[in-house]
């Protein structure tokens, strides 16, 4: 049986163990972020949505998410 190796991320500041090689877009899933209403900027770069399929997560990647709110 393999055995999962897990890795720490931070994520708006709190640190989060992913699986390793987990992917931006899985871990968007996890946590139930609507891409349309946030801006994502990992290791102080903004991400463009459509790759977030192809970037793998690394230990100690340092994420923000940002939601957008309407109003007024």
């Amino acid at each position: 049986m393999k055995k999962i190796k897990k890795i720490k991320i931070k994520v708006n500041g709190k640190f989060q163990s992913i699986i390793q090689d987990s992917k931006l877009s899985e871990l968007l899933k996890y946590l139930k972020i609507p891409l349309n209403k946030v801006a994502i900027e990992l290791n102080k770069e903004i991400i463009d949505k459509r790759k977030i399929n192809k970037i793998k997560l690394n230990k100690n990647d340092k994420i923000e998410i940002v939601h957008f709110i309407g109003g007024g």
